[in-house]
């Protein structure tokens, strides 16, 4: 064990790395639900997609814990496994089968920039003060990730400003996409689970501040166990008894290797009229499955010293193999979306809610180990896992975000042609739902800062690249 992870080169123990393993399991265990639940509205059978997720969870985390040794956990990430659906499948009219191919190749493309070294390219190009910024955005993200899940927000729109997108006959399934005019307020504090998620969060601060041990695994089951009194989670509704998983291997079985079949891979490429939108439609998967595992590791792994300056220097002048920890991360991350699209499931990228797992003291791929069992024993104890409610992992999130903000202290707000890329790296991530957007506005805002003042050499052509990339994907988007 020692040999592998180097728990004591780390200041870590086995207990730790579990609790921080659980940590980030469970705050991440939502998408073993949710997943299949958007992704099955393409017609793809649910309980083979839970499978599939879970398959490529425990995959490219184990790949990430064994072969980098960092404490990342990997599953389909959100945001992808909803463009795959909503815009792929329901307004580009692509099958379900053909959305596969597209983020098998998504996955391909990753390998290949990873390997070639175009990635770490990309990540040295980057200005100290956007890397600054990424890292006080993705903490934004994180905690606005949990005060969503709290339920401590409400949204009103006026009317006519919004459209409902599937859910087919059942409109009340079916996802509400909103314009500019929706508005954010704070939520009533007049149901149960607003007060649960209340009392979680005031919970798990005071066990941070007392500096208990496992303070975020503790707040979690704590706040569970409150929820049953409370009404929010109800026993006597949860179905105990499992579904059969033989019958949930057959589902499996009529989505892997789909991307492959006629109706996959034989078909994406037979109408030469729409080659350019397969191709602007693989490039809009690989820009965000990229640019948010780049966010996610700037964003948590220096502050925390996951990557540590030894390791950034190895990753800075190694130009062949896999030298640090940074180089085999991207790779294991790069491997993850063409596995998942083989056994049927969206980009599986690198989750930012492995942050709640190291603000719990992860610091070995030991976690990521513990992480991956977790998601096995979930095929047998579903059940049990829907049972933790939303509330109960959103104080972690929230805590996490706020612990990690002091990478907003590196930057030079009083300067502005800093802090006009800086707001807009960060800001955006939280505004935007989206690291990759965050980034994109960032290194837009960048540019324009430096042309505007005459000091356009100081702009890296991979910066400018990758500028072109972004707009060029949003116009895309626009059109279609």
């Amino acid at each position: 064990m020692e040999k592998i992870f180097k728990l004591k080169e780390n200041q870590t123990t086995v207990t730790r790395e579990l609790l921080a393993g659980l940590t980030t399991f469970f705050a991440m265990s939502y998408i073993l639900f949710v997943n299949p639940s958007i992704l099955s509205q393409t017609g793809m059978p649910f309980q083979g997609v839970f499978l599939a997720t879970i398959i490529a969870s425990v995959t490219g985390t184990l790949i990430m814990g064994l072969f980098a040794n960092v404490p990342y956990a990997q599953a389909p990430g959100m945001g992808l496994n909803a463009f795959f659906t909503y815009t792929v499948c329901f307004a580009l009219g692509y099958s379900w089968q053909e959305a596969l191919a597209m983020v098998f190749i998504c996955g391909l493309i990753n390998i290949l920039i990873t390997a070639t070294r175009i990635r770490k390219a990309i990540i040295q190009s980057i200005p100290l003060s956007i890397q600054h910024a990424i890292g006080g955005g993705i903490c934004i993200f994180v905690a606005y990730v949990g005060i969503k899940s709290a339920g401590f927000l409400k949204f009103t729109a006026d009317p006519g400003t919004y459209t409902a997108i599937g859910g087919g006959a059942d409109q009340s399934k079916a996802t509400i996409e909103a314009s500019s005019s929706i508005v954010p307020a704070l939520a009533n504090f007049n149901n149960p689970a607003i007060l649960l998620a209340l009392i979680g969060l005031i919970l798990t601060t005071i066990l941070v501040l007392k500096q208990v041990k496992g303070a975020f695994f503790i707040g979690i089951i704590a706040t569970t166990i409150i929820a049953i009194p409370m009404g929010v989670v109800d026993l006597s509704t949860v179905n105990f008894a499992q579904s059969s998983l033989s019958a949930s291997f057959k589902d499996l079985g009529k989505i892997f290797g789909a991307a492959f079949s006629h109706k996959g891979m034989g078909s994406l490429f037979s109408d030469a009229g729409k080659l350019p939108q397969v191709l602007m439609t693989i490039l809009a998967f690989s820009l965000s499955d990229t640019f948010d595992t780049i966010g996610t590791f700037i964003g948590t792994g220096k502050k925390t010293g996951i990557f540590s300056a030894k390791d950034e220097k190895a990753f800075k002048n190694g130009q062949t193999g896999f030298k640090s920890k940074m180089d085999k991360a991207l790779f294991a991350d790069s491997v993850a979306t063409s596995i998942g699209a083989i056994f049927g499931t969206s980009n599986t990228t690198t989750y930012v809610e492995s942050a709640a797992g190291i603000g719990a003291g992860g610091r070995t791929g030991l976690t990521s180990v513990f992480v991956s069992l977790f998601f096995i024993l979930a095929i047998f104890f579903s059940p049990v896992i829907a049972i933790v409610p939303a509330q109960a992992t959103s104080a972690a999130l929230i805590i996490v975000g706020t612990m990690m903000l002091s990478s907003f202290a590196d930057i030079k707000w009083t300067d502005l042609e800093e802090a006009i890329p800086a707001f807009f790296a960060s800001i955006f991530m939280g505004l935007t739902y989206s690291i990759s957007y965050g980034i994109a506005a960032g290194f837009i805002f960048y540019t324009i800062t430096k042309v505007v003042t005459g000091k356009i050499r100081d702009v890296h052509l991979i910066i400018w690249i990758v500028d072109i990339l972004f707009i060029l994907n949003f116009i895309i988007l626009a059109i279609l």
